[in-house]
């Protein structure tokens, strides 16, 4: 690719936008998990009583492995959360800087 266009897609405003909100995206979904993660593993650390105790008088299942099972499907869902913007508006607006810096637009 040329440095010409190089410049000129860098300094597109679509372009800008697009790292400006996918950048702010990624990194709020990874504070969420991370929050979501640590705050398990805390619990962990801190006061496992709560995640040991029993789901019902006599169960030998423990409030920790529904728990646990909810650490490991938010991470899922927050990745699907990224991949269903990714596929829709961010490859829109790629898509809209590509024709830019064709000329096509």
């Amino acid at each position: 690719m040329k440095q010409e266009m190089v410049d000129r897609i860098k300094n597109d405003p679509d372009f800008l936008q697009l790292v400006r909100v996918r950048s702010t995206f990624a990194w709020t979904l990874t504070i969420v998990m991370l929050v979501i993660y640590f705050g398990f593993v805390l619990t962990i650390a801190f006061d496992p009583s709560v995640l040991g105790t029993p789901l019902s008088a006599g169960s030998v299942t423990t409030v920790g492995i529904p728990v646990g099972v909810g650490v490991i499907v938010s991470a899922f869902i927050l990745t699907g959360i990224y991949v269903r913007r990714a596929n829709g508006e961010f490859d829109e607006l790629t898509a809209k800087i590509k024709r830019k810096a064709k000329g096509e637009a």
